[in-house]
């Protein structure tokens, strides 16, 4: 179980996410969320912007895919563990809603991509599991679990996640080793579904997840259940 030491900590104030959703694709059935905050770490409010975000996407009707990347260096570098460490009274409910986020993604009735533009670890690793595929540079990033070498123990939760929907051989490698996998290793281990050049990797997944938008969202969320639904249950606490 994560836990964050309040000694001497005092609350860091928020600001307002630079995390933005656009509509691409033909008839703009793409929906793109971009995380363009440096490292795009997670703290409490960007969890809650996230969750407005999804909202508009689910809210959408008609063909529908998602498509979730950064910008830069990083797609993102995980959890604010300073802004946790600042907030100790904040951490239950930011785990919750950041485990909610994971869960809603999971279970969305549309085909969803993590188009990974660089580094990607924890949390970020997380977010991009929560998707039904994933897309990375072919030249540079790194796609890594390192809560081993934190001393943090992930959550049942998390686990479950990444059990979920990756290979147990490419996970249990992640949490026991922390070993950070380049866009080639992330493909080998079945993390990755395709690795790009830089300069192609947003069109590409964008142009492959407009296809896939004009497939039937009421099937694609019943079989998401069949696949997926206990641990959706799990980390929405439905």
């Amino acid at each position: 179980m994560v836990s964050f030491a309040s000694v001497g900590c005092h609350a860091l104030p928020m600001s307002a996410p630079n995390v933005t959703l656009s509509w691409q694709g033909p008839e703009g059935i793409v929906a793109v969320i971009t995380m363009d905050e440096g490292e795009n770490r997670f703290d409490l409010d960007v969890v809650r912007h996230w969750h407005g975000l999804i909202d508009q996407v689910a809210a959408k009707e008609g063909p529908l895919a998602l498509v979730t990347t950064g910008t830069g260096k990083f797609y993102s570098n995980g959890l604010n563990l300073e802004w946790l460490m600042a907030n100790p009274d904040d951490a239950r409910e930011f785990l919750h809603e950041l485990n909610r986020l994971w869960g809603r993604i999971l279970g969305l009735d549309c085909h969803t991509t993590a188009a990974v533009n660089g580094h990607c670890f924890g949390a970020g690793a997380l977010l991009t599991s929560a998707h039904d595929r994933i897309t990375m540079r072919a030249d540079r990033g790194y796609w890594c679990m390192p809560e081993l070498d934190l001393a943090l123990p992930v959550s049942e939760k998390m686990a479950q996640l990444l059990l979920a929907r990756l290979p147990r051989t490419a996970i249990a490698r992640a949490l026991n080793t922390a070993h950070r996998f380049t866009g080639p290793e992330a493909l080998t281990a079945g993390i990755a579904d395709e690795i790009l050049a830089e300069e192609e990797l947003l069109a590409a997944t964008i142009a492959h997840s407009a296809v896939l938008a004009t497939k039937s969202r009421e099937v694609i969320g019943i079989h998401k259940q069949m696949l997926y639904g206990d641990t959706i249950r799990s980390l929405t606490g439905d």
